[in-house]
């Protein structure tokens, strides 16, 4: 049994010494993968998506019902058309005014009666006050006289009767100019409407701007009843556009009335357009228990290069970090092993790790430490963290300069001992076809 255990003893030796000899040949084959501190700008931002808005728009509809007969002219002399410029007044389009105009001229009738009754309601008046007039001067006779021999008492009642009847008939004629110049009235308001109706048969711009939306066509009939129909929707200004975008609830108190803001189109990749935030709207809407706030950005338009309704990838500015050293976000998560570290700094290597931070957004004091590379090692270098985006995070501190190269992370290599010599006791895998490497699987 001892004899067995003897023979054995050497045999357990060969294996452990294989065992390490291949494992230190595998490490030997861990490249690091590195990446320099490089100076540049630093970006925290919040991203949202949203839709490009005219500022000011301009719903144009139809006060009057009929049918569209004919389109106007915009400032190019053109027939009125999507994109069309127009000012102030421009005709964008007519509707039949035959029954519009039918009515003015009833209306116009009935002016001219009314005028006729007011005219005989005057004179009828001049000829009561006629008889008033004679029957006042009977009847100041007659009380003078009063009743004796020389007036019979049948007499005086008679001129007291006519008195009193054309006393009535004068309040009736006065009455009646009144309800003359009241039908005279009723019937110029009628005129008036009617011929406002006939006004409403053109339809014009009542702004400067542009038409992004032309909702009827030559021929087509619109009722005008409680709602007013459409017909143009017409930018006022486009040279400055908004973009409505909707914010999650968990990023709106980071926001602010004039933080800046910056935006991308597909229409024009690879352009970034700057813009602030104008306006925080506090209807919120709740789509599968998510709660949004929709937030307008003003942005500058000078070229008209942005249309309405094109979607903009935004990117709310919430630091920014001009000319400063950065890094990886991956060199600051990286940790070597203690036989990677260059010996002078071996020692105290489980407190240097254990001082090791994650940056956070925003905060300028944390520390961390990052690794250079120094020959087949690297070294420590401990720097202060600062603001971070999704790809770099600032860095400051002793040792640190633009271009020093830094370990990010490690992959393995086939070196050339992987073909079996790494691990003798690995088994020789066999050759397949005239000496070459198997195919692939």
């Amino acid at each position: 049994m001892k004899k067995g255990l003897i023979l054995l003893l050497p045999v357990v030796l060969l294996v452990g010494v294989g065992a390490a000899y291949w494992h230190r040949d595998r490490r030997s084959t861990l490249a690091f993968r590195t990446a320099t501190v490089q100076r540049r700008e630093v970006l925290v931002s919040i991203s949202a998506t949203g839709t490009i808005e005219p500022e000011e728009v301009i719903d144009v509809g139809a006060q009057v019902a009929g049918q569209i007969v004919s389109f106007g002219k915009d400032v190019d002399g053109k027939t009125v058309d999507y994109g069309s410029i127009v000012e102030n007044g421009t005709v964008l389009a007519s509707i039949d005014d035959s029954l519009y105009t039918a009515e003015v001229m009833q209306a116009e009738a009935q002016v001219l009666s009314a005028k006729g009754s007011l005219q005989r309601a005057e004179a009828d008046l001049e000829q009561i006050k006629a008889k008033f007039y004679q029957a006042e001067r009977d009847w100041k006779r007659a009380q003078e006289l009063g009743p004796s021999r020389a007036l019979a008492a049948s007499v005086y009642d008679g001129y007291k009767s006519a008195y009193d009847t054309a006393k009535a008939n004068l309040a009736v004629g006065e009455a009646a100019i009144v309800q003359a110049r009241g039908g005279l009235a009723q019937a110029e308001a009628l005129l008036q409407r009617a011929r406002r109706n006939l006004g409403y048969c053109i339809i014009k711009s009542p702004v400067k701007g542009v038409i992004i939306d032309r909702r009827v066509n030559i021929g087509q009939t619109v009722v005008a009843s409680l709602n007013a129909p459409s017909l143009f929707l017409i930018a006022k200004d486009l040279t400055r556009i908004q973009v409505w975008v909707a914010v999650n609830e968990a990023d709106i108190g980071r926001l602010h009335k004039g933080q800046p803001v910056s935006f991308t189109v597909d229409a024009f990749p690879g352009e970034s357009f700057k813009g602030q935030v104008g306006k925080i709207r506090l209807n919120a809407s709740m789509t599968q228990n998510v709660v949004t706030y929709t937030v307008e950005v003003i942005a500058d338009n000078p070229n008209g290069r942005l249309l309405p309704y094109l979607t903009a990838s935004v990117r709310f500015e919430l630091n920014r970090r001009t000319n400063v050293l950065t890094v990886p976000n991956a060199a600051l998560d990286w940790s070597p092993e203690v036989e990677q570290i260059s010996p002078p700094f071996r020692q105290g290597f489980q407190e240097q790790a254990a001082a090791t931070s994650e940056p956070a957004e925003g905060e300028g004091n944390r520390e961390g430490l990052i690794w250079a590379l120094d020959g087949k090692f690297v070294r420590p270098v401990r720097v202060r963290v600062g603001v971070t985006d999704d790809e770099v995070t600032e860095v400051e501190g002793e040792g640190l300069s633009e271009g020093l190269e830094i370990v990010i992370g490690q992959e393995e290599q086939q070196s050339t001992t992987d073909a079996g010599t790494s691990n003798p006791f690995t088994p020789k895998i066999p050759r397949g076809g005239k000496g070459g490497p198997p195919p692939p699987m």
